[in-house]
């Protein structure tokens, strides 16, 4: 009965990750700061270690259920 209630976690999580790497949302994170340095890479390892994190929350708490 859990299953379908995951499916439609992981797919909006799919649409969440596609909304956070949107190069419109990507160039605002493009701009070099004072140091020189652009946020770039920083801002995609965030969000890639948020929708990790929050798959591996969706899977895992399936199983304890």
């Amino acid at each position: 009965m859990k299953a379908p209630m995951n499916h439609s976690r992981l797919v909006g999580l799919t649409l969440l990750a596609c909304l956070f790497f949107m190069p419109p949302l990507l160039l605002i994170f493009d701009r070099p700061s004072s140091s020189g340095l652009s946020w770039l890479p920083v801002y995609i390892f965030i969000v890639w270690l948020i929708i990790i994190g929050l798959a591996a929350w969706i899977l895992e708490g399936s199983r304890d259920e």
